[in-house]
């Protein structure tokens, strides 16, 4: 046997070039071990038995032990019948005798290039029988002949392929816990141990440049990645062509890591840009240009940035040419149109050079940029306070994905409709470099308030992923036929609470489950999603692996607290307008690399309810309320209109309340007799009501509170 081992650990170290990482875990775990692995193809078996040191058991289903002769010669197969509660019981004698012990918690192999569902035997044998839980990740043998994924990946006769043993884990059940819900805990213990290890194993410590390379060689160098409303497709090839074609104009006025504004729609021009100031070492700096000449400047002058990366035909579509005439007094202007008659023949023919070897190009043009440097430059909401810079390294929005990937299955099969500006966290890391560090294709639309053709978008399309925020699905679900969102495999809403209207339309129009998640610009942006596998209603999810979290006591919240994280998608830092381009590193109570993200949140089983910010609380006859639960009541009771509420001083209560919203003769009483049906304290009523026939919004969808406040104040001041 030990002659058949060694033989056949050379064979498939000839052929797949097989790594075996971790080993020291392997002997940390002790004697009595129940060994995880993810399933990815049917060469798994092979591969742990044969490089696995001992001659450990395999749990298999029955059928399938039939089916496994050369394996049954290099270890212990342990049958499985998952009607028999007596071969589970077996198993946990098999561990408590001190054996080792492996099994594929999904049960199949993945047809879907992600985790599948974990069932919940293999928890419940694993909390009963006290073994020691040792994972291991199977890596690119999803990517040989000998996979499911044929629709989804170009496969390989002899990819490479890693066997990664993570750290040894444990399960405990509270001990008063039913049965069914010791069961229950025991899968979802086991579920975050499987995701944690898929995200531990993952590369996320190199740049975007690199990491898109990476993806490239993975999913085929002639793949179209991006689109836009030219209908002019970029594979990978062409896309990295035309970033080190631009970039090489572009290094000609401006410095190695300098801060360069990017005023860009959604558009193949936006990305090529971004990733041609990579190539030469520069830092984009995406510019809102919803926010006016002036929200344009301070954050120009919060960045220290100097020069405006723009577009001719987009200043004059957009009507921005009053902007741009106030920016030239602060800045240089840059157009691409003028760029582009820059460009000669030697430039082209460099660049094609240079995307043939782009491994040689980068490893040139920057070899001093490390993925801890600053990747780009987003700018908070500013929707209660002055936007701050918020500095993201290319390890946090690598780790981002990277995150969101271990959750939901996106795969090269999917095409992103993309219509969140890239100037926005939510449409920069999910909507762009998710799609190209997965294989996806991302079509960029210019705007998500094109309410009645974006349903038509993603109908000629085929977009199967959807990414938007309430305000947003809402006005689609409108305008849009039955049938436009036919191919929609995920809509994921964030950036402000999901409506229960907007939930249930989705559903009841388009059979279409919206999956709510949370997150904030300086998390890269996201923290928490739900998803198919893990859904509860009410919540924005489970927390996503590789993120810690504390919660801070505030006072007035009971179930709850005021929530601080950290993780390798925490960013680098703030810029602050009174200090410009001067890094700010996160840190709160509890450490540095922790942000506080100013929400009110409780967490049960690791799903998310987020309760309200603490900004959006205010304290009223000595009693915490939240302004976002008033709001809430607001949209139950005129669930067409769009409301939001402001707490202003009083001489009396400290604070009262003031409702703007877009409900046409409103009455309060209406408001004050179904507080009073919801058994509510009436300390949540608005003490004013003021109608507005638009509500103000920041480009993102999202209420502008400071915008809705100003209104107030000026009608007061009438």
């Amino acid at each position: 046997m030990h002659a058949l081992k060694v033989s056949m650990q050379w064979l498939l170290r000839l052929l797949y070039r097989v790594e075996l990482k971790g080993m020291e875990h392997y002997e940390a775990a002790g004697d009595r071990v129940l060994i995880v692995a993810n399933h990815v193809s049917l060469l798994d078996g092979l591969l742990l038995a044969v490089f696995l040191p001992d001659r450990v058991s395999f749990a298999i289903d029955t059928q399938w032990a039939k089916k496994i002769s050369l394996i049954l010669k290099l270890v212990n197969v342990f049958p499985m019948d998952g009607d028999n509660p007596l071969s589970m019981k077996a198993l946990i004698r098999n561990l408590q005798e001190g054996n080792k012990v492996v099994i594929f918690p999904e049960g199949r192999i993945t047809v879907t290039g992600a985790l599948m569902k974990i069932y919940p035997g293999p928890g419940m044998v694993a909390e009963r029988s006290g073994a020691t839980i040792l994972p291991v990740r199977i890596d690119g043998a999803q990517y040989s002949k000998f996979s499911y994924l044929k629709d989804k990946y170009t496969l390989h006769y002899f990819p490479k392929i890693t066997l990664t043993l993570c750290p040894p884990k444990t399960i405990k059940a509270p001990e008063h816990l039913s049965v069914a819900k010791k069961r229950e805990y025991g899968a979802n213990a086991l579920y975050r141990i499987m995701t944690d290890m898929m995200f531990e194993t993952s590369r996320y410590d190199t740049t975007l440049l690199q990491a898109i390379i990476n993806a490239a060689k993975r999913n085929g160098w002639n793949r179209i990645v991006v689109e836009d409303m030219k209908r002019v497709p970029l594979t990978y090839r062409t896309l990295l062509m035309r970033g080190f074609i631009l970039g090489k104009v572009l290094s000609g006025f401006t410095m190695v890591r300098e801060k360069v504004g990017v005023l860009l729609p959604n558009s193949n021009a936006n990305i090529v840009s971004v990733l041609a100031l990579h190539a030469y070492g520069r830092v984009p700096a995406m510019l809102n240009f919803s926010v006016g000449a002036s929200g344009i400047i301070s954050a120009c002058e919060t960045a220290a940035v100097k020069s405006i990366i723009t577009s001719r035909q987009f200043i004059e579509a957009a009507s921005l040419d009053s902007v741009i005439d106030n920016l030239k007094q602060h800045v240089d202007i840059y157009y691409l149109e003028d760029q582009a008659s820059n460009i000669g023949f030697g430039d082209k023919l460099r660049g094609f050079w240079q995307a043939r070897r782009p491994q040689a190009t980068i490893d040139t043009l920057c070899s001093e940029v490390s993925a801890n440097d600053p990747a780009v430059i987003l700018f908070t909401s500013g929707s209660e306070g002055t936007p701050k810079g918020v500095v993201l390294s290319h390890i946090n929005i690598i780790a981002n994905t990277a995150q969101i990937a271990t959750r939901i299955d996106f795969g090269p099969g999917d095409i992103v409709l993309n219509v969140l500006p890239m100037f926005h966290s939510f449409g920069l890391t999910a909507g762009t470099f998710l799609p190209l560090l997965s294989g996806m294709k991302a079509f960029l639309y210019p705007s998500p308030l094109h309410y009645k053709t974006i349903p038509d978008a993603a109908y000629h399309t085929k977009a199967t992923v959807l990414f938007g925020t309430n305000t947003f699905l809402a006005s689609y679900a409108k305008h849009a036929h039955p049938y436009d969102f036919y191919n929609l495999r995920y809509v994921v809403a964030g950036a402000e609470k999901l409506r229960n209207e907007t939930r249930e339309t989705w559903m009841h129009k388009f059979g279409v489950r919206i999956l709510e998640g949370y997150g904030v610009t300086e998390a890269s942006p996201v923290l928490s999603v739900n998803t198919p596998i893990a859904y509860r209603e009410g919540t924005v999810g489970r927390l996503f692996p590789g993120i810690d979290y504390q919660l801070e006591e505030v006072e007035g919240v009971e179930d709850g607290g005021r929530l601080h994280v950290s993780g390798p998608n925490i960013m680098l830092g703030y810029y602050l307008h009174d200090k410009p381009a001067t890094l700010v590193p996160p840190r709160t109570e509890f450490g540095s690399g922790w942000h506080d993200t100013g929400d009110i949140v409780s967490i049960e089983d690791g799903f998310v309810t987020i309760l309200g910010r603490a900004k959006r609380f205010a304290k009223i006859a000595g009693e915490m309320v939240s302004l976002a639960a008033v709001e809430e009541m607001a949209y139950e009771l005129w669930p067409d209109a769009m409301h939001a509420v402001i707490a202003v001083f009083d001489e009396k209560k400290g604070e009262k309340l003031t409702l703007l919203t877009t409900q046409k003769d409103v009455e309060r009483s209406e408001l004050v007799s179904f507080v009073r049906e919801q058994g509510v304290s009436e300390l949540h009523l608005p003490k004013e009501i003021v109608t507005t026939k638009e509500m103000p919004l920041l480009g993102t969808g999202k209420v502008d509170f400071n915008g809705v406040k100003q209104y107030i104040e000026s009608l007061s001041a009438e």
